[in-house]
């Protein structure tokens, strides 16, 4: 396989040339702007020869696009809601929780139905298939294209959530409908914030994934695109498109990929220290560790596939207060290559540090040398201090653990360490996030409550629904592992119920790239 991975980050865009599992070439370009300039920048950079261009089997990309639309209150596009829960929730509606400023962007309109399941899976009351033709006749008078639907309890029984959506599609044929079963588990309201903000990303999904396509059509690479994911796997541009939470952390996620890879760890904490925030993860199996709890996205509590990171505003271009003694959380990002000291600017950075203690050489030293051995030396010691808190808040023991350090900044990690016992650094390190892209499987994921069932029976119907559920993304089902398996009894359900979390991962099915290549060539011609 040969393969570009390419990953846009705030301060700059890594790409990296992967043929036969071998890092072939990696460069750094600055992000820019608009996204299809900075992406064709990158595989321009790679220098590829005519041949070589023609002969790549997939191009993969990992975006911080949607998140920062979330965090940044852009690009978001008003949605429908509907509940399907009554009686019940009605004091708590949609967008109750949402910070003021987010929730008015994005509330459409909400609408509450007869419907639903109980925590044991049965029927809570009867779906109001009356009312729910009617709010969908409602919304089609608004104007609103993207609608969320969210049953209660619809993880263990999601076929409300299924009826209404067939209703939608039938009173507007354009409609995009987000299932809110197929985002989170259970918890109605962060299942339902995380299916929200799914369904107001979605207009800039695809406009996003137009822009990587356009990047590619510039550079003149047929390659089919993906998309990578929050737990360091890949979707096609079409599914990456209709699930862009999917996509929040995966660059976070890209880099511990990559350093598994480029160091063949699977066990070990991953800092990746990029131009703007330093990302603490831990690998399990050669994969992140997922969050098992309430994250928060722009505010809004969330409980769906993320992994479990800290990120800290420690980066090459972080902004150093020399007279504090400070550095970050304010970053140059991608202007650094103008702003920082070395570089001819005016602002002090972690990298102009970096070039005065001889940790890396870059643009003029020179123009560092007027900051004093102390003053290098106070800065240095914070950032220590950064990353020794960091790293033992990502610890699950008291035992010193192996950190593998990656990204540009990487420079700014020392070898000795409190609670580390060793500190790895690994070649194409700069770009572990671009090889994460590159090398990434594809997975399938269940985290759903089983009942009348043995632990041995629910984990094997977990398993496969999983693998189900891979093959259908595109999965090889031969190459299919399992990588995390979880089972917690729930003493307050009857029939021995038990909440069963497994996750398979697959290499992408030959036949996906070979259909999707096709398929690219097939509307060239028509065009």
């Amino acid at each position: 396989m040969r393969r570009i991975g390419i990953d846009v980050g705030g301060t700059n865009t890594d790409a990296v040339l992967i043929d036969d599992g071998k890092v072939v070439q990696g460069v750094k370009v600055a992000t820019t702007a608009d996204v299809t300039s900075g992406v064709a920048a990158a595989i321009e950079a790679l220098d590829l020869s005519a041949n070589l261009t023609a002969g790549i089997d997939a191009l993969m990309i990992g975006t911080t696009h949607f998140i920062n639309a979330v965090v940044q209150r852009r690009h978001l596009t008003k949605v429908a809601v509907i509940r399907i829960a009554l009686p019940a929730t009605s004091s708590l509606p949609p967008f109750t929780d949402w910070p003021a400023g987010l929730a008015e962007l994005a509330n459409g309109g909400v609408w509450q139905i007869e419907g639903g399941h109980d925590y044991d899976g049965r029927r809570f009351a009867t779906l109001d298939i009356a009312a729910a033709r009617q709010t969908a006749r409602e919304i089609s008078n608004r104007g609103l294209k993207y609608v969320v639907v969210n049953a209660l309890f619809s993880p263990l029984d999601p076929s409300d959530e299924k009826a209404v959506a067939a209703i939608l599609r039938e009173e507007i044929p354009d409609v995009s409908v987000t299932c809110a079963h197929l985002l989170g588990g259970i918890g109605l309201l962060e299942r339902e914030n995380a299916a929200i903000l799914n369904a107001s990303l979605i207009a800039l999904a695809e406009e996003t994934i137009t822009a990587f396509e356009h990047a590619k059509s510039r550079v003149g690479l047929n390659a089919p695109l993906f998309v990578t994911q929050n737990d360091g796997t890949v979707a096609e541009a079409s599914r990456a498109a209709a699930y862009p939470v999917f996509s929040f952390a995966s660059g976070a996620t890209n880099s511990m990929r990559g350093a598994a890879y480029l160091s063949g760890l699977k066990e070990a904490v991953v800092v990746d220290v990029g131009g703007t925030t330093a990302d603490f993860g831990h690998l399990r199996n050669g994969f992140p560790r997922e969050a098992n709890a309430v994250v928060h996205i722009g505010g809004v509590r969330t409980l769906f596939r993320m992994p479990d990171l800290v990120s800290i505003g420690l980066g090459g271009g972080s902004h150093v207060d020399l007279d504090g003694g400070t550095i970050g959380p304010l970053s140059v990002g991608y202007r650094l290559s103008k702003e920082a000291l070395v570089f001819g600017g005016n602002s002090v950075t972690a990298t102009d540090i970096g070039v005065a203690a001889g940790l890396i050489d870059l643009g003029d030293r020179k123009r560092v040398a007027h900051i004093t051995a102390d003053e290098v030396s106070g800065i240095l010691r914070r950032c220590k201090e950064m990353l020794e808190e960091n790293v033992d808040r990502m610890k699950t023991s008291a035992e010193d653990v192996t950190l593998i350090a990656v990204g540009g900044g990487a420079f700014l990690v020392p070898e000795e360490l409190q609670g580390v016992g060793r500190v790895v650094r690994v070649q194409h390190g700069g770009c572990a996030n671009a090889v994460g892209a590159a090398i990434a499987q594809v997975s399938g994921e269940v985290d759903q409550v089983f009942q009348g069932l043995t632990r041995d029976e629910a984990v094997a119907s977990a398993r496969k629904l999983a693998d189900t559920r891979a093959v259908e993304a595109g999965a090889e089902s031969a190459s299919l592992a399992l990588v995390e398996a979880e089972d917690t009894p729930i003493a307050y359900l009857p029939g021995n119920a038990m909440r069963v979390r497994v996750k398979v991962v697959g290499d992408i099915r030959s036949t996906r790239i070979e259909k999707a290549a096709k398929e690219k060539v097939a509307c060239q011609s028509v065009s």
